[in-house]
């Protein structure tokens, strides 16, 4: 690698820190003390890279993001089946990066690890190989998300927890620390305990999202419709053809189709109720 001791397209670049002559750096980048910038990475206007981070592979960042010490973006996935295919990292705008999060590239040829935009990862976070991760969400300190995962926007994530590879968690879902994930967590829905089970709506997450305000939301059929679903005798899929044959609004709608995505052929199904 080459060593760049100067601006670099308006870039501010460290004496100490190792950039490859082949990286993009746009203006307004700074990048710390001991870091490590290698080819093929682009890295957009704005975005701060802190001391002894590492930026490798086919990496995408965007703007205005935050990488705190010793984060580690790019490298090779901890999956024996890769065989050095040139995978990507797509990273979006004004993500927080805590110290120590380690997010690695996908693991065949063509595939591409995802971030959003308006994230943040807390402290020893991990994001496996595969992973989509959409916008505006939080995962908190040691929450290791293993490969092939989506996290669909504004969920929650709390600490010290594992999410198994090929989990879904839905859209403002909220995960209690230390719960163990196993299974596919729905849109709106309250998960907590080992093993995880759903406890709910997330109540205080679509209050303070702002959704309660909404004229095409309406919480007491979301409620009416989660009951049925996780309340009935039963099984899910009856359940479902039962719900989906009611008048759904947009909230309800995307409770039970992410719920039939989510009892389909290769997913690992819906985690159930504590009421179950």
């Amino acid at each position: 690698m080459e060593i760049k001791n100067t601006n670099f397209k308006g870039a501010i670049v460290h004496p100490n820190a190792f950039v490859d002559s082949s990286a993009e750096l746009h203006d307004g980048v700074s990048i710390a003390s001991g870091a490590i910038i290698g080819p093929n990475v682009v890295i957009d206007s704005g975005t701060q890279i802190g001391p002894n981070a590492v930026i490798e592979g086919k990496t995408k960042i965007g703007k205005n993001n935050k990488v705190f010490p010793n984060v580690f973006i790019g490298l090779e996935p901890q999956d024996l089946k890769y065989k050095g295919a040139s995978t990507e990292v797509i990273i979006g705008d004004n993500n927080t990066f805590r110290e120590c999060v380690t997010i690695n590239k996908a693991t065949d040829e063509g595939e591409k690890t995802i971030i959003g935009n308006n994230n943040l990862l807390m402290a020893y976070t991990h994001i496996g190989h595969n992973c989509e991760i959409g916008n505006g969400i939080v995962l908190s300190n040691s929450v290791q998300v293993a490969g092939h995962v989506k996290v669909e926007d504004n969920a929650i994530i709390g600490g010290c927890l594992g999410i198994h590879q090929f989990v879904h968690v839905g859209y403002l879902a909220m995960i209690g620390g230390m719960t163990r994930v196993d299974r596919d967590v729905p849109p709106f829905c309250l998960a907590e305990g080992h093993p995880g089970r759903l406890r709910g709506l997330n109540r205080v997450g679509i209050k303070r999202s702002g959704l309660t305000g909404n004229k095409d939301f309406d919480l007491k059929l979301l409620q009416n419709t989660w009951n049925l679903l996780f309340k009935s005798k039963d099984v899910i899929s009856i359940s479902l053809e039962i719900a989906m044959k009611e008048k759904l609004d947009f909230s309800s709608s995307k409770l039970c189709n992410f719920l039939k995505d989510s009892i389909s052929y290769k997913r690992r199904g819906p985690m159930p109720s504590i009421n179950l």
